[in-house]
């Protein structure tokens, strides 16, 4: 086996040896990557958990284009840090709180989620002054450090006064706690955001920025190369693969990661067992998004996009 399939990485020439739909399946699960900006965000991320109690607490804007992998870091990150059972005390600790914003960014809806995240049941007939009290109480009692909100740019929903509400909010639980906070969302919040100016000055930037034609994209298609169970060696460290997938694209990292995906399920499907510039223009690769239906629809003889 290690010489048939000498062009994957050791730790995953065995799923070349798997059935085509068995294959098929292990592309389509999830698996984190590491990337360069990912991994740059993680350790902005990991100094914000051991960093000391004081009066204006850092905090941390994770923002980018969607699909560029901001709730994926925030995921992993959480992972990393997953709540653990104290025997001593009865009570799981968790140092990370990962909280997804409500649809409507009100401060009961935003109470609940914080509170359901915490595993508080029985919340209807609490009033949010009695949500707030009691996320209080809680994330002190199970020691978090960093509170994480995913998704910020919800609050763009709410009218002015709900989004000024709710920056206060974020205030509140930072000076109050004296923990860092964490927002990943678009650019739309990185504009919300500054339209609090204490807050503002409160949170570090971190852009995560789409791929161009440069050492880092060469680094991950030869990792796609050695990590895609197809039976024979692909061909996308050439200038043509580089500058198709980027004009497919855009350089934004779910859209690649997706095409690829695609592209891999119809290499093995097809026989063809590889990957080359040739594979993003088949006739047969699904384009499962439709923010690519617009650069799909510029190719050459593509036939009809299936979504």
């Amino acid at each position: 086996m290690s010489t048939l399939y000498g062009h994957l990485f050791p730790a995953y020439r065995e799923y070349a040896e798997l059935t085509d739909e068995a294959r098929v399946d292990w592309l389509r699960r999830d698996r984190w990557i590491s990337l360069p900006q990912a991994e740059a965000a993680l350790c902005h991320l990991e100094d914000l958990v051991v960093y000391p109690p004081r009066g204006r607490m850092p905090c941390l804007l994770l923002f980018g284009s969607t699909g560029m992998g901001k709730t994926e870091i925030v995921s992993r990150f959480s992972k990393l840090h997953a709540a653990q059972f104290d025997t001593r005390t009865g009570l799981s600790k968790m140092s990370v709180l990962l909280v997804q914003m409500p649809p409507e960014p009100t401060e009961d809806q935003f109470y609940t989620e914080l509170l359901t995240a915490l595993n508080c049941v029985e919340l209807s007939s609490l009033s949010v002054r009695s949500m707030r009290a009691e996320a209080r109480h809680l994330l002190a009692e199970v020691e978090t450090k960093v509170l994480v909100l995913d998704e910020i740019d919800k609050m763009l929903a709410g009218t002015p006064r709900q989004q000024r509400v709710f920056l206060n909010t974020i205030r509140f639980l930072t000076n109050d706690l004296k923990i860092p906070i964490v927002c990943a969302g678009t650019e739309d919040a990185r504009m919300a955001v500054l339209t609090d100016p204490n807050l503002a000055d409160r949170f570090g930037a971190f852009e995560l920025m789409p791929w161009c034609n440069d050492h880092a994209l060469r680094q991950l298609l030869a990792s796609f190369s050695g990590l895609l169970p197809l039976r024979r060696p692909s061909q996308l460290d050439t200038v043509e693969a580089r500058q198709r997938l980027l004009s497919l694209t855009q350089g934004v990292t779910g859209r690649i990661f997706r095409l690829i995906e695609a592209a891999a399920v119809a290499a093995i499907r097809d026989g063809r067992e590889m990957l080359d510039a040739a594979s993003f223009d088949a006739k047969d690769v699904t384009l499962p998004l439709v923010s690519m239906y617009a650069s799909a629809g510029k190719r050459k003889a593509i036939g009809r996009v299936i979504l």
